[in-house]
């Protein structure tokens, strides 16, 4: 942040439009000076951290909340119209309560003032196969279509890239009360924070590699439960790698056999469930997205 602080005090453009990445700026304010433009930058991303020792950067990574950024510009517009000095005053950037929805799930830690830190309201497992799984090889070679051959006739590159296939079991677990209570208790945007993130993880991939692998994938079976008893993951299906021909087939058997010996144990483990089943055909997305959102 604060070489983006730095650049907007040095060339008058909002702070806003340079973090956008708008490709053409207007100067809205007085440019102020390089040598007393870096001393406030440094004061400000200080705010939020340790600063490096060269440059106005900080040495951890830092989230910045929409509210957090307004305070910023606001204060760099004041200074630059009036070429007054930062004052500690001017140093109450940091905001509890905001709306940032991705500090909100997934937490912020500031180490130099942690009252402002945030717990995160959402878990994520990491993603599992549900069976034995082969890593193979990927041998490729570039060739150069100028190369003639009078001089070199090998290939321009040689690499090789490790790859394997699998199908997987993924858990998430989400404290809507605490997301609810890091968004300043708006109902309406963690609904929309949830419907969103819900609709992102069943349907988008994750971008690396996909020019290589093509691996558009979209969830085959989701099982969603609300309550307020103690979460519980399902991972233990697959404690012992299936190795039936029909994977999908087995894998949902063998997750709601699961489900069915856990609360025939434990009792009740929610209060409310729906399904999708995209290898049957039952359900819907839309009806996941309804049922979070309630």
């Amino acid at each position: 942040m604060g070489n983006f602080v730095y650049k907007a005090l040095t060339t008058g453009v909002k702070l806003t439009d340079i973090l956008e990445g708008k490709p053409e700026f207007s100067t809205t304010y007085p440019k102020m000076e390089e040598k007393k433009a870096g001393e406030i930058s440094k004061q400000i991303a200080s705010v939020f951290g340790k600063l490096k020792k060269e440059g106005f950067e900080i040495e951890q990574l830092a989230h910045f909340s929409p509210e957090e950024i307004g305070t910023i510009e606001k204060l760099i517009i004041d200074l630059a119209q009036s070429g007054r000095e930062l004052t500690e005053e001017n140093k109450n950037i940091l905001r509890k309560n905001n709306t940032a929805v991705d500090i909100a799930m997934f937490g912020r830690m500031l180490a130099a003032n942690t009252q402002y830190n945030v717990e995160a309201a959402v878990q994520v497992s990491h993603a599992i196969t549900v069976h034995k799984v082969a890593v193979e090889d990927d041998f490729f070679t570039a060739v150069d279509d100028l190369n003639n051959g009078e001089e070199d006739m090998g290939s321009g590159h040689l690499g090789e890239t490790e790859f394997a296939a699998g199908l997987f079991y993924i858990y998430i677990c989400i404290n809507r009360d605490l997301l609810k209570e890091n968004l300043g208790e708006d109902g309406e945007l963690t609904k929309k924070a949830l419907q969103a993130f819900t609709e992102s993880a069943l349907t988008v991939s994750p971008t690396g590699k996909q020019n290589s692998f093509a691996s558009r994938a979209y969830a085959s079976y989701v099982l969603a439960e609300k309550g307020k008893q103690q979460p519980r993951s399902l991972s233990v299906a697959f404690l012992k790698a299936l190795e039936e021909k029909d994977l999908l087939a087995s894998a949902i058997k063998e997750l709601n056999s699961t489900h069915e010996k856990i609360e025939s144990v434990y009792g009740k483990c929610c209060e409310n469930k729906i399904e999708m089943n995209a290898y049957t055909g039952e359900g819907s997305l839309q009806e996941v997205l309804k049922f979070v959102a309630e």
